[in-house]
């Protein structure tokens, strides 16, 4: 088995790991939050998204934390762009790449930004265009990459067609998200064999939601085809507010620990990466589902025997 020496990590809870969350979680926790992230070895980190306020109202705040939070160099600075009202406002505050997103399937993606598969193409086309005059680059995210809540199995010939487009408009990634995280490896095998006879794996990143615990599965057969960029989010936060049921991303500390393991470098500093989960966790307040903060919670507890255990 074949597999790389170094991932890129790229972290998502400050805004895909957040969105979700009923409990509005205050500005300043928010910006304390994602400095400690910078501070981890991070190299990327997506603050938050510019879409309207009264769809996501946890992100309502996304202006101020974007111009507050204390920028580290070599960190990129991301945040979700749905349209170009949202574009200018994320410009406005100076963000370092914007990402822009649909689905590959009909019914998640009418639920999830009101509009078909085709109408959305010249959305995010203008999008794209003014953001590359900006000098700003542009990710690409693709949802319900494996299955949808609305639709079922999706064909991964329909997830290449989506794809296609987004990198002709100028994305330089595109992230495939198992939105409702019901995928197995035999799925992921199936839509990257597809994916990767049209597009090299460097500009392909996978991201995975954990609600069957088959995320990091996923993650290594990803490996084992060449993929070197994976979204996540600290502690396991997340959700998709149009997918019911669906549970939060693959824990970044638990993702870090299982690359780590391997041998394969991140860059990361997991004792900084947990500190960073528990002090979301207490703002949160409640139990973030990482078996790798479990761990370290026994472990300064000093109950060793369930550290070693769990």
């Amino acid at each position: 088995m074949k597999l790389p020496t170094k991932v890129t990590i790229k972290e998502v809870g400050p805004r895909d790991g957040l969105q979700n969350e009923s409990k509005f979680i205050d500005t300043k926790d928010k910006i304390e939050w994602i400095n400690r992230l910078s501070k981890t070895g991070l190299s990327y980190i997506e603050v938050s998204s510019f879409v309207h306020p009264k769809w996501i109202p946890q992100l309502a705040d996304s202006e101020e934390v974007l111009k507050s939070i204390q920028k580290k160099p070599g960190v990129t600075y991301a945040a979700l762009v749905p349209n170009i009202r949202g574009l200018e406002r994320a410009l406005n505050c100076q963000v370092d790449e914007i990402s822009v997103f649909m689905s590959a399937s009909e019914g998640h993606n009418k639920q999830n930004i009101n509009k078909t598969i085709d109408e959305t193409f010249p959305v995010l086309k203008e999008v794209v265009d003014e953001a590359k005059k900006a000098n700003v680059k542009v990710r690409g995210y693709v949802s319900t990459v494996i299955a949808c809540p609305y639709d079922g199995l999706v064909a991964p010939k329909q997830v290449l067609k989506v794809a296609d487009r987004l990198f002709d408009m100028g994305v330089y990634e595109v992230s495939l998200g198992d939105t409702i995280g019901v995928g197995v490896p035999t799925q992921v095998e199936s839509l990257l064999e597809t994916l990767l006879k049209h597009f090299p794996p460097n500009l392909l990143a996978m991201h995975f939601h954990d609600t069957r615990g088959t995320a990091l599965a996923n993650v290594l057969k990803s490996l084992e085809m060449g993929i070197t960029t994976f979204d996540s989010s600290t502690g396991g936060l997340g959700g998709c507010p149009y997918a019911k049921g669906a549970s939060g991303n693959v824990a970044t500390e638990d993702l870090n620990y299982m690359l780590s393991a391997m041998h394969i470098e991140t860059g990361i500093n997991p004792e900084a990466l947990i500190d960073s989960a528990f002090f979301m966790e207490e703002k949160i307040g409640k139990i973030l589902i990482s078996k790798q903060m479990e761990i370290a919670r026994n472990e300064r507890s000093g109950n060793l025997d369930n550290a070693r255990t769990v």
